[in-house]
């Protein structure tokens, strides 16, 4: 059965004392040295996430889920105290890359985390793999060949439509129609629902067999496209986009001549604040993700209660995954304080890769030996209505992914 999602929202006194103590202790330091490295018991943890433009909202849930996981662990992390530095990702590499530099070279922070998009994964990743810090991404990551320093506790960008494309073959009668943002990430997540379905036998029904691209951030009317696939043999579509532009798809597609066509997903399109803003539009939507909040394991439980007691909404994957990468590295700290090693950010880096299992919302994950990303399920979720709001609602287990 799904969450309720009504709550009365409660003052976290811990939160608000927490941020301005955090403030004052910012202040102090910036331009210092400091961090594990300094032998002063605290850890430095650098936190870059889309705090502004297309993805905000994506981020300021990032930010949330590790603050979450402070705020109910006493600030710490293994027994380290934590200094947080958030920066501004913005939307991409012109301004995740300054912002990843200063947290680097001026905060000197232990540890680097977040990330929404995957341009500014690439963009700061030779500067990850210089300074020899490990960076814990929670969000979405492109393939890449140099994983030492590189953890992440989201998923591999292609993973989403390659979980359900054999799913959509299966159930959809004739060609599908593709869509999807014009940058690397767009790419990464159509490409692993292009390729996954015509290996089990689809054909797309794009004129000329390729996804269609929409300019981004730019394309806010989708009306010329809808009426392109209104001219083709499509039945059904399947698309990739999040935040703003999410909701834009989706009110427009619920008022054009598609309208009765199925619309399949990564589970993005639909995930977190973009939900209430779509409304009813987004009824009936299926897509794929590897988190829903009617998951029922007892980790899960635990996140939602925590989540509900200070917000008015269910908690996202980009929470999850946040919280979660607070989770590894709570894991890996005390481990090392365990055994009685030295808190480094080449020790952390190490002991991230001794964790095994993963309890978490989600359900139980590791670490992929070849891609440093979650060996995870992913779900099959439908938009339904729960009471008078509507939920993503877990229908079946697609697929097990990752290596």
């Amino acid at each position: 059965m799904p969450i309720a999602l009504r709550t009365t929202r409660r003052k976290n006194t811990l939160r608000r004392t927490g941020a301005a103590a955090l403030v004052l202790a910012l202040a102090a330091v910036t331009g210092c040295s400091g961090g594990s490295g300094s032998g002063d018991g605290t850890l430095k943890v650098g936190l870059l996430v889309a705090l502004s433009g297309t993805y905000k909202s994506v981020g300021t849930d990032m930010r949330a889920g590790f603050e979450l996981y402070l705020d109910t662990h006493d600030g710490e992390l293994g027994g380290q105290e934590v200094d947080l530095v958030v920066a501004d990702e913005g939307d991409g590499p012109p301004t995740a890359l300054p912002a990843a530099t200063k947290m680097i070279k001026k905060d000197r922070i232990d540890v680097l985390t977040g990330v929404v998009g995957g341009g500014s994964v690439n963009a700061v990743l030779p500067l990850v793999e210089r300074s020899r810090i490990p960076f814990i991404g929670s969000n979405a990551r492109p393939g890449i060949d140099d994983i030492e320093y590189v953890w992440h506790t989201s998923f591999l960008s292609d993973e989403p439509g390659k979980a359900i494309a054999p799913y959509i073959t299966e159930e959809v009668d004739g060609p599908v129609y593709a869509i999807g943002p014009d940058y690397q990430g767009g790419h990464d997540e159509m490409r692993g629902f292009t390729e996954a379905y015509a290996k089990a036998g689809g054909e797309l029904a794009n004129p000329d067999g390729e996804t269609t691209w929409t300019p981004f951030p730019k394309t806010t009317n989708f009306t010329p496209y809808f009426a392109d696939i209104a001219q083709s043999d499509a039945e059904a579509v399947y698309c990739f986009y999040a935040g703003k532009s999410a909701v834009d798809f989706v009110k427009q597609y619920a008022q054009s001549d598609i309208a009765d066509l199925p619309l399949y997903a990564a589970g993005f399109l639909t995930e977190g604040s973009t939900l209430p803003a779509e409304g009813d539009a987004a009824e009936g939507v299926n897509s794929v993700l590897n988190y829903a909040a009617d998951l029922d394991n007892e980790a899960n439980r635990a996140f939602v209660a925590d989540w509900m007691a200070e917000y008015e909404s269910a908690p996202t994957t980009y929470a999850m995954a946040s919280y979660d990468a607070a989770s590894v590295l709570d894991k890996a700290i005390t481990q090392l304080t365990k055994d009685g090693d030295e808190v480094t950010p080449e020790s952390i880096n190490g002991a991230v890769g001794r964790i095994g299992q993963i309890d978490s919302p989600r359900g139980t994950w590791q670490f992929g030996e070849k891609s440093h990303a979650p060996v995870q399920t992913w779900y099959l979720r439908e938009v339904r209505r729960d009471g008078d709001q509507l939920a993503n609602v877990v229908v079946q287990d697609l697929a097990t992914l990752g290596g």
